[in-house]
């Protein structure tokens, strides 16, 4: 048994308050399938968020089923999406996406980030109906690798996609993460008014599950509650998420969670480079990839349960830390100890 788990920011639960509102409204009949109180109230208080009122909002279970929702919906079967070669739809979505019919055109990423370079290689070598047609820039924020896109990178990859006639879509599992690191310039009215659509993740950020996908592109909303029942998306019972981002923004607790996570992050990031570590990644969130000796991990693995991401060198290999919403200060406190004393 692990003294603690720097797997991921899943492992509990939810915040309390989600199931003390559950609970409270749990013996209220309400519509399903998304057309409840609860829902409408979310989505109504998510609009104010984003201070948009024109984009639809709908609620789903995870972050995998949205992206194979949305690709399916936003894509022609003869279509592609342009993402970098660490995407989660490339590498841990067992190949949901291809399974659909579409190719995934990859990428080299600059620390988990696009370019509109890359971008610009792809769309330049496929110029015939012999190959598939880029049709989608996929990104995340925050990225894989913990790095963040900042507002200036994305009205960049936004114009260009305009300009060429491709949708823009955003991951945001993390995306409380990505708004609430330090330096960050962007708002979530920002990234409504860059994308076509994008989703605000919960799971990873305090809710039991759910994510809230947010289509900013008026040709993209017809009829799209049908590729949310074909693709399993609605919920008899869809309350359960519309009432987790119902309490996660209120009085902005999604964000309040969203910086505690980076706050431990950033804590350990300081700490391990005091013992004179390196980084794979410059991370401003709450995935933090520091590289130790194979022989340090091996012993930390015995102690504290984490990925190991990437080989370094013959000797040395980067670790994957994930902080949450709920992560102790004083299990950050208690694993700097124990890699000091290894």
């Amino acid at each position: 048994m692990y003294k603690y788990s720097f797997y991921n920011d899943y492992s509990e639960g939810c915040h309390p308050k989600i199931l003390e509102f559950l609970a409270s409204s749990n013996l209220i009949q309400e519509a399903g399938y998304g057309e409840d109180a609860i829902c409408v109230k979310a989505r109504e208080l998510l609009k104010t968020k984003i201070a948009n009122s024109k984009v639809d909002i709908h609620f789903v279970s995870a972050g995998t089923q949205v992206n194979l929702i949305m690709l399916a919906a936003m894509m022609r079967p003869y279509e592609s999406v342009i993402a970098v070669e660490t995407a989660h739809i490339n590498v841990h979505e067992a190949g949901a996406i291809e399974a659909t019919g579409h190719k995934i055109n990859l990428v080299q990423g600059i620390e988990g980030k696009i370019t509109i370079e890359k971008i610009d290689e792809v769309v330049k070598a496929h110029h015939d109906e012999h190959m598939v047609k880029p049709k989608m820039v996929f990104i995340s924020n925050s990225t894989e690798l913990g790095t963040v896109y900042n507002k200036e990178d994305l009205v960049k990859i936004s114009k260009y996609c305009h300009e060429n006639n491709l949708y823009l879509y955003l991951d945001g599992a993390r995306l409380g993460m990505a708004l609430t690191s330090e330096g960050i310039d962007l708002t979530l009215k920002d990234i409504a008014e860059l994308v076509d659509a994008f989703y605000i993740g919960g799971t990873k950020n305090g809710a039991l599950l759910g994510e809230a996908i947010v289509i900013c592109n008026e040709n993209l909303k017809k009829d799209f509650r049908y590729f949310l029942k074909q693709r399993g998306g609605l919920l008899a019972k869809g309350r359960v998420l519309g009432a987790q981002f119902l309490v996660l923004f209120q009085d902005d607790l999604y964000f309040e969670l969203a910086k505690h996570a980076n706050a431990m992050a950033a804590k350990l990031s300081e700490k391990i480079r005091k013992l004179g570590f390196k980084f794979l990644t410059e991370a401003k969130t709450n995935q933090i990839f520091p590289i130790l000796p194979n022989a340090i991990i091996e012993k930390l693995r015995e102690i504290y349960g984490f990925y190991v991401w990437a080989k370094a060198d013959e000797g040395n290999s980067a670790i994957r830390l994930v902080t949450s919403w709920s992560t102790n200060e004083k299990m950050v406190d208690e694993f700097i100890r124990d890699l000091n004393t290894l």
